[in-house]
């Protein structure tokens, strides 16, 4: 006998190479998923979860939030992105007046530092804000500190290994020890220094090691490369 039905291959639901996808199948995979979110509804009690991505192409909820007013579409071509970028930069400058303007730029950058320098308050960095790192300052500056020398030392110690290499052997003995006296002298000026600041500034919350490393990094730069300048000299009285 001969069967009526013809059996089903084994390779109707395989995609073959080079071809799309078939719309029933398509279909099918859509209401299948349409089933299940219907099913997770019903089982969650009929309230449905709200999406918290955005869908492609549309901005997210949270970065959309803080826009007010209709977005601008992109330019589709370079022309009309040169326009843009025109047309936001805001009127064009003549060479005489760009050169005005950045001459009163550097002048403000001049005089900002200036006054950075000299210790005014208004430009100093938030590290030295303050009475208490304005004393610290005082108290650094007016003493000959051991480790205002680790630079030019460093330096010097440099040139001589390379220029004369049978030095080497006594260059790092010294390097050690320099370094050694260095950290001794810091040591002791932050503890100096902070002992000072609490006796002088007994309402004072910061911390002891704050402000001995403050002091510490002060001392270890060279005098005039310091900032803000110095206001005192050497061996003067910081009461």
């Amino acid at each position: 006998m001969y069967r009526t039905d013809r059996q089903r291959s084994n390779l109707a639901d395989v995609r073959l190479l080079g071809r799309k996808k078939d719309e029933s199948v398509i279909v099918d995979r859509a209401e299948a998923g349409d089933a299940s979110e219907a099913a997770l509804s019903s089982a969650s009690g009929g309230s449905r979860v709200p999406q918290t991505t955005a869908p492609k192409g549309r901005p997210t909820p949270r970065r959309d939030a803080g826009r007010k007013g209709p977005i601008a579409p992109a330019p589709m071509t370079a022309a009309e992105a040169r326009a843009r970028r025109k047309s936001m930069a805001g009127p064009k400058l003549s060479r005489d007046e760009r050169r005005a303007q950045s001459s009163e730029r550097r002048a403000q950058m001049a005089e900002r530092r200036e006054r950075m320098m000299a210790g005014d308050e208004r430009y100093l960095l938030t590290r030295d804000q303050g009475p208490v790192r304005r004393y610290v300052r005082d108290i650094v500056d007016a003493r000959r500190n051991v480790l205002g020398l680790f630079m030019p030392s460093a330096l010097t110690l440099l040139f001589i290994m390379f220029a004369v290499p049978q030095l080497q052997l006594f260059i790092s003995p010294a390097m050690l020890l320099l370094m050694t006296l260095m950290a001794l002298d810091g040591l002791i000026l932050g503890r100096k220094v902070a002992r000072r600041v609490d006796e002088k500034f007994p309402e004072n919350t910061e911390s002891r090691w704050k402000i001995g490393f403050y002091a510490a990094s002060r001392a270890s730069q060279m005098r005039r490369m310091r900032t803000p300048k110095p206001q005192v000299k050497h061996g003067s009285r910081v009461d």
